[in-house]
């Protein structure tokens, strides 16, 4: 099983990119299910449901949020009628939506995918490992569903690792969001899960994590406010993860790094290329 995860997707540059070229990745490289963090799509802040929409009929099954989930306040209402739209699985009991979710590949597997937010440095949200432990109980690798994503998004590199290795052999893949910064220690984890601490964003790198350079610059030389931050609108670069799997374990059997786009160095799954 072919699986495409799209780091987050940020404001119009970031939403560009995906409705490029995601139709013909999915199509070229035969991608079976793809996953996008669309936390900061809009305008770097939060989802509306018409972006949303944009990105399944672009070719994601699902959308992934993070601590953004509710900065365009719609969000609250339709998440609740959208069902390929999840949030972290850990915010308190009675927040709208779910953070859990399974649904039909292409290929006809059932795929879960989690949404979960981590603690360090960000919102002190529900134990995110104890969050996820619950919901694999609930559905297991194997017998309830043939692959299991989990989007972990964070800021500490040590609480993303960590979450890899409790999860490893449990789950096809650990990815995290939400730093921004594509890391290069994308591998598979010696149970089988695949791992990567960040897979980067999907937008305008010649930014500051996505937004234009001046408001973030003048903050740290002069730590005054003076305007908002906006995202950045230049060309943007798509990056995302790569996971191939065996269809009877639902373990990662190769990972490699996406990166299509404007500035960074390019990088592409060469074991589908081969195929």
């Amino acid at each position: 099983m072919r699986i495409l995860f799209i780091g987050d997707v940020v404001g119009r540059s970031g939403r560009a990119i995906v409705h490029q070229r995601l139709p013909e990745m999915i199509s070229d490289w035969k991608v079976d299910f793809v996953v996008l963090n669309g936390e900061n799509a809009a305008g770097g802040f939060g989802i509306t449901e018409n972006i949303f929409r944009e990105f399944v009929d672009a070719g994601a099954d699902i959308v992934t949020l993070g601590n953004h989930a509710w900065d365009q306040r719609e969000a609250l209402v339709f998440i609740e009628r959208s069902p390929r739209l999840i949030r972290p699985l850990n915010f308190p009991k009675g927040t709208p939506g779910r953070g859990a979710t399974v649904i039909e590949a292409r290929n006809g597997a059932r795929v879960l995918v989690i949404n979960a937010m981590a603690r360090i440095f960000m919102d002190p949200l529900d134990d995110p490992f104890t969050a996820i432990d619950r919901e694999l109980e609930i559905c297991a690798l194997g017998t309830d569903a043939d692959a299991i994503i989990v989007d972990f998004h964070g800021e500490a590199t040590s609480e993303k690792q960590a979450m890899g290795h409790h999860l490893d052999g449990r789950v096809t893949a650990v990815i995290g969001t939400h730093t921004h910064v594509p890391t290069a220690d994308h591998q598979v984890l010696p149970g089988g899960t695949a791992f990567q601490s960040d897979a980067g964003m999907t937008g305008d790198y010649d930014s500051v994590i996505g937004m234009v350079k001046d408001e973030p610059l003048s903050r740290f030389l002069r730590r005054i406010p003076a305007t908002k931050f906006e995202a950045a609108t230049g060309p943007a670069t798509l990056c995302g993860l790569a996971i191939e799997t065996d269809d009877a374990s639902g373990l990662a059997t190769r990972v490699a790094p996406v990166r299509l786009g404007a500035r960074l160095e390019e990088a592409v799954p060469r074991f589908w290329l081969q195929a």
